[in-house]
């Protein structure tokens, strides 16, 4: 299960109620709450984030604000430090760059040298 938060800028009831059947009509979805004064939409569940920001996105400006675990289970707390002791020996992840140069492709034009304008197009 996950808790995933999403900011939406929506100003009425009309809105809040059609952003709610939307989500919950994802596949996945478990619950779904809104905050009105803090303009949060908050869904636990199994949904795809980044599905369910597209799906918002027709009500108003939406914002994916985090994705983490819905609870949390208590763990004894000598399990605790042995994970947080293995944390800090594992190594940190590797970093991916992208070539700037290669994306987004840049269109182009070919010129040759025997173009002529009069020639048929249909040969």
């Amino acid at each position: 299960m996950k808790k995933i938060v999403l900011r939406l800028v929506i100003e009425d009831e009309k809105s809040k109620r059609k952003a709610m059947k939307a989500i919950a009509g994802v596949e996945g979805v478990e619950s779904v709450a809104v905050d009105m004064k803090e303009r949060k939409i908050t869904v636990i569940g199994e949904a795809d984030p980044v599905y369910l920001t597209v799906k918002l996105r027709k009500f108003g400006f939406t914002e994916l604000l985090s994705v983490g675990p819905a609870k949390e289970e208590k763990k004894p707390e000598a399990e605790k430090k042995e994970e947080k002791k293995e944390q800090k020996k594992s190594d940190p992840p590797p970093v991916v760059y992208l070539n700037p140069s290669s994306y987004p492709p840049y269109p182009y034009t070919v010129v040759t040298e025997d173009y002529n304008p009069n020639s048929c197009t249909i040969c």
